[in-house]
């Protein structure tokens, strides 16, 4: 079975596109799967809207956190009460297509568990770039990254990742880091337990309205960098 989670924060204008991609795509597989949205405790109708999807998708579980902890804990959440073998998050705007998905789980076997889609590899494909502040930003802050816990990985903070179940289980049980943060400490986890962790180039392309501010987040994400090392280390 293949599990996707769609963590989700006042998504209600932008998830009814999204899902009804997924399940166009997902229904034309002959596979077994399930689609979760966790609710990061959204303020508009995302719950309710969801929801009403599922009274008519049996496939679409909706879960809910009863405050906004963060897009970690969400994911967090999804993880745990998935039940595929292959686990997949997505962001909710679909930046990266959900026909991706197979790219990355191509390279769930032997020693590699973890997969992630790269924004930032000679084959990847960016129809829609982010605004300069922001592209700026995350190339800083994974260089940052590279250099202090994550060699050789490029592009960590792309919403789009797979895990095999007992990756998934492993990596997020203990995970201490609950928002924009928290795939660097999942992927430092996931090598610390030995894994291989591979980076796959997709096509991806900027949605406007993203719930990331470039300042407050950044910040945010440098803290949650310094204590890293220190929280896996423990």
């Amino acid at each position: 079975m293949l599990s996707i989670i769609v963590p989700a924060y006042n998504e209600e204008q932008r998830l009814p596109a999204t899902l009804t991609r997924m399940r166009a795509y997902l229904d034309g597989r002959d596979e077994p799967y399930e689609v979760l949205i966790v609710d990061d405790g959204s303020t508009d109708n995302t719950v309710a809207m969801s929801r009403t999807l599922a009274e008519g998708w049996p496939e679409l579980q909706v879960l809910a956190l009863e405050r906004n902890t963060g897009k970690g804990a969400a994911v967090r959440l999804g993880m745990l009460t998935a039940r595929g073998e292959h686990r997949v998050f997505s962001d909710a705007d679909l930046s990266t297509p959900i026909e991706e998905v197979e790219r990355l789980r191509a390279h769930l076997h032997g020693n590699c568990a973890v997969a992630i889609a790269s924004r930032a590899l000679p084959g990847s494909q960016i129809d829609v770039h982010q605004p300069g502040r922001r592209e700026v930003m995350g190339r800083t802050y994974n260089r940052l990254l590279r250099l202090s816990a994550l060699r050789g990985l490029h592009d960590t903070q792309c919403g789009f990742k797979a895990f095999t179940a007992d990756a998934a289980v492993a990596c997020f049980e203990p995970l201490r880091t609950l928002r924009f943060g928290f795939d660097a400490e999942v992927l430092l986890r996931a090598r610390r337990l030995g894994w291989t962790v591979a980076e796959v180039p997709v096509r991806w392309e900027h949605k406007e309205d993203s719930r990331v501010s470039a300042m407050r987040d950044s910040v945010g994400t440098l803290y949650d960098l310094v204590r890293l090392r220190f929280i896996v280390r423990r």
